[in-house]
């Protein structure tokens, strides 16, 4: 756990009691690379692309195949390397390369090219042309991973779900199955534009092809009646999932928290909170952000004080305008002491990173010379991911 990271670094996120699902339609696996990838990251933020050339262009060599069954995979991850870095003509010509290297083309490269663009708003809106373009000059028959990615990327974009409706029926003509995986993300996406009767629709003709909805599709809905809902519906869900043998998990507790926090009953949120080990689940990171930030806006300090030394001992801290909140309110209540406490146990726990404006709390508490307070410039407000 990183201090500097969760705050700092790429802005403070003030988490809200509205949670945002994670849905992932990843290709076919692509082996890890004998490269960090945390170091083709800094290089590709750094635009150091010579570097990451360097470091991937001697795999090609190294996949030959007298030393594995089929140097596709290993080449594949080299494509996807090339993307995640934004360096799309390298990923390309790579894509061309295959047969000259000794290895085979299939679905496999194509998707690892394509996958990696949907984390990028930029990238992503390319995919559509680029699956077509590929496949063509390629002689590619995209499979379901591809039309998985196509979807992921028609929902990122402007006309979102139905948009992608069209592509359920072109696998259809194609005799490609489509998934739970693909009919979820449509669904995420008709509920996220507040479309609940599309996704309704998209819920039933999944069941209708007789794909049964798993744990994510399940949280998309849990999500969505934590929003547009109340408590009773998200606890009707986790009943309807435990009857056809889904254990919830954090994600899907998380919305029941949330839900709880929206509608002012602190005390049941935290009865979920305190029961998750029980129920085989452990709270995650978004679990303290959320509860923390929504106790705390509701001066719930007291309370919001208990999840936050939690979550310290777990090593999971909330952003820091959220525990500057938490600090400023404590000090407005007269509960100095436990201000300071929260603060001086950051800085213990944590004193590498316990730098640059989170140092700025120990002015709000007067643990520093200068003493004063003072608004946090950078603390901000945006929708928060529940894993």
């Amino acid at each position: 756990m990183a201090l500097a990271a969760s705050a700092s670094s790429r802005g403070h996120r003030l988490l809200l009691p509205l949670l945002r699902c994670h849905l992932s339609t990843t290709a076919a696996a692509v082996p890890r690379l004998p490269v960090d990838p945390a170091l083709l990251r800094r290089l590709a933020r750094a635009r150091r692309f010579s570097d990451i050339e360097a470091l991937l262009e001697p795999l090609k060599s190294s996949a030959a195949p007298s030393l594995s069954p089929s140097p596709e995979p290993l080449l594949a991850g080299v494509i996807a390397a090339y993307s995640a870095a934004g360096m799309l003509d390298h990923a390309r010509r790579t894509l061309a390369e295959l047969p000259s290297l000794g290895s085979p083309r299939t679905a496999i490269s194509l998707n690892a090219l394509l996958h990696p663009l949907n984390r990028s708003p930029r990238l992503s809106p390319r995919v559509p042309s680029l699956l077509a373009e590929l496949s063509s000059a390629h002689s590619l028959s995209p499979d379901q991973a591809s039309y998985g990615i196509l979807v992921k990327s028609l929902c990122l974009s402007p006309g979102g779900a139905a948009s992608a409706l069209p592509v359920l029926a072109q696998m259809a003509e194609r005799g490609v199955p489509a998934s739970a995986v693909i009919y979820t993300t449509i669904l995420d996406s008709f509920y996220k534009e507040r479309r609940p009767a599309d996704a309704e629709r998209v819920w039933n003709e999944m069941l209708a092809k007789g794909l049964a909805p798993d744990l994510p599709a399940y949280n998309v809905r849990a999500m969505h009646r934590a929003l547009h809902g109340n408590p009773e519906q998200v606890l009707a869900l986790l009943k309807e999932m435990q009857s056809l043998g889904l254990n919830p998990d954090t994600i899907t507790y998380n919305y029941l928290i949330a839900s709880y926090c929206a509608h002012g009953r602190f005390g049941e949120a935290m009865r979920v909170y305190k029961g998750l080990e029980e129920k085989g689940c452990a709270p995650n990171h978004a679990t303290y952000k959320n509860l923390l930030a929504s106790l705390c806006k509701n001066e719930e300090f007291e309370l919001g004080l208990e999840v936050f030394d939690d979550g310290v001992k777990r090593g999971k801290v909330p952003d820091l305008g959220t525990v500057r909140i938490l600090v400023e309110g404590l000090m407005r209540a007269g509960k100095v002491r436990a201000a300071k406490r929260a603060v001086t146990g950051l800085r213990k726990k944590f004193p590498e990173d316990f730098t640059g404006e989170w140092k700025s709390l120990e002015k709000v508490v007067g643990l520093s010379k200068d003493g004063g307070g003072g608004s946090d410039p950078a603390a901000g407000t945006a929708a928060a991911a529940a894993a």
